[in-house]
């Protein structure tokens, strides 16, 4: 990878446009002059960078202001329509991909389903056709500016790299690196729930806050830590590995190899593994019939689907998932104190029967200091949170302030 030289006139010029664009983006429409104002650039630079921009129609003069008593001035706002992102969640069994503008609203999306337990070239394979199928989507009127993946488990964001991805027994898969030289756009990686985060951050419940965190809750638990609005990754890029966290001494043997992980009797599999226990033990219920005799048939989705119906077994077994994630989140909460805490994933969806007890035994556990202003809620993005994070990876690049020190992987 190469670094830009600190102080060049390329680097500089490159940062001067990050800022005016940001500017326009956060403040428009805005004028020229105020622009120079507020980011302290002389107005014949301000000028220039905003000539270049209208050329490349990253941005549009979009209606004349009000005068402050000489001629009234043309304002400027971000040309949102003009390009696009892709953005890809991939999931254990799924791949959802989005094409959006640069507002990141939705302008198609795919999805492709992946076999059990893929091989490498068979996820790489399946990624490339969901890339491809958007870009020609989006056709040469709205051209495809980059590419964000959220890839669940171990990622290294240098270098576009899967480390481990623990639910498709998946080691060093270099997405960044296939996908840029598929399709020469700039491709950034990062873990599921980190971009999940990002994507809270810009465009969901983080929007106001500073200090956050977003838990998804699917076939595996993980959190992106969100402090002074910056994504808090560690020193490894492991922070968050929550679902790892033992909650349960005497627990079942996690696939990471300790015993009792939060993942381990909170997640959509445990919770639908614990139901198969109780039944095979003799309880009664009526899922046992809605998987026609099969127990290995009973999901997390039928279980969700038996409690709404007043199962009993079922409601119980939301009940002590969400009891377990309370314990699980205070721990959290007395870590790292956020303000927010927002759920994801398939069994956030679950509403109710889950977050109740979750609050309640948050509020009993937790120090009152630290639950006084906490707010616990579900995604405002739904089940599209960790694709929209994905395009706000992208977005992040475009409209950050600070210079990048690595170019995008492969490079």
């Amino acid at each position: 990878m190469t670094k830009p030289i600190v102080g060049s006139f390329q680097w500089m010029k490159s940062l001067n446009r990050s800022i005016v664009l940001t500017t326009i983006r956060n403040e428009g429409p805005i004028s020229r002059a105020e622009i120079a104002k507020r980011i302290a650039l002389t107005p014949p630079t301000v000028t220039n960078i905003v000539n270049e921009l209208l050329e490349e129609k990253m941005i549009v003069e979009s209606e004349v202001g009000a005068s402050s008593g000489g001629r009234k001035p043309i304002m400027l706002k971000l040309n949102a329509e003009a390009f696009s992102i892709i953005g890809i969640d991939v999931g254990v069994s799924t791949i959802k991909a989005v094409l959006t503008d640069l507002d990141a609203g939705v302008i198609r999306e795919e999805r492709r389903t992946l076999p059990p337990k893929p091989d490498a070239p068979t996820l790489l394979a399946e990624l490339h056709h969901a890339v491809a199928e958007l870009i020609g989507a989006a056709g040469e009127q709205r051209p495809v500016l980059g590419i964000g993946v959220g890839m669940h488990g171990l990622v290294n964001p240098e270098e576009g790299m899967a480390v481990f991805a623990p639910n498709l027994q998946l080691r060093h898969v270099p997405i960044g690196e296939s996908l840029e030289q598929a399709f020469g756009l700039p491709v950034y990686v990062e873990n599921d729930v980190v971009a999940m985060a990002l994507g809270e951050l810009w465009f969901g419940g983080g929007q106001d806050v500073d200090h956050f965190i977003c838990v998804n809750i699917g076939v595996g638990v993980g959190a992106g830590i969100v402090l002074n609005r910056h994504i808090f990754r560690g020193s490894s890029y492991a922070a968050g590995e929550i679902g790892h966290t033992t909650v349960d001494l005497n627990g079942p043997r996690c696939e990471c190899g300790n015993y009792g992980c939060l993942q381990t009797l909170v997640s959509g599999p445990a919770i639908a593994e614990s139901v198969q226990n109780e039944i095979a033990l003799g309880r009664s219920s009526q899922m046992l019939a809605a998987a026609s005799g099969n127990l290995q048939a009973i999901t997390g989705e039928l279980v969700y689907e038996a409690a709404l119906e007043g199962d009993e077994l079922a409601r119980e077994a939301f009940g002590k998932a969400g009891r377990l994630l309370g314990i699980g989140l205070t721990n959290m909460i007395h870590t790292l104190n956020p303000q927010k805490i927002i759920l994801g994933g398939g069994v956030s969806q679950a509403g109710p029967l889950l977050t109740e007890p979750l609050l309640q035994t948050v509020n009993a556990r937790a120090l009152e200091s630290s639950v006084r202003a906490l707010t616990i809620e579900t995604s405002r993005l739904g089940s599209r949170a960790t694709a929209i994070g994905a395009v706000t990876i992208v977005l992040s690049r475009l409209f950050d302030r600070q210079p990048q020190t690595e170019a995008p992987y492969g490079r």
